[in-house]
């Protein structure tokens, strides 16, 4: 199990929740009460699920692709760190830190 940690766009701790290793962060965020939308269902059309990583967490995950970089482009508040949570799964470890950056919002909730 991780700890994830759900960050406002202010750095404090909206949420904390364990998380078993591989299960997609999206999925997580939202089954959490983030404001992630994820519009396209992970189907990397959109980038509602927009998250911005710890810079220290950066480093657990693959590069995002070439497609997901170009999606990135489309998002508000994106830093060096941002990367779409649909494509990432929880890594096994210490815990890791997500931002919710601001402006994020879901109308199904």
């Amino acid at each position: 199990m991780t700890l994830v940690r759900f960050l406002d766009s202010a750095g404090r701790i909206d949420r904390e929740v364990e998380a078993a290793e591989g299960i997609n962060l999206l999925d997580l965020a939202q089954a959490n009460g983030q404001k992630l939308e994820g519009a396209c269902e992970g189907a990397m059309a959109c980038s509602t699920c927009h998250v911005i990583l710890d810079a220290a967490d950066v480093g657990r995950f693959a590069p995002p692709s070439e497609e997901e970089d170009d999606l990135l482009d489309f998002a508000a508040h994106v830093t060096r760190t941002s990367r779409l949570a649909c494509q990432l799964a929880v890594p096994a470890g210490d815990p890791l830190d997500v931002t919710i950056p601001p402006g994020a919002y879901n109308l199904d909730r």
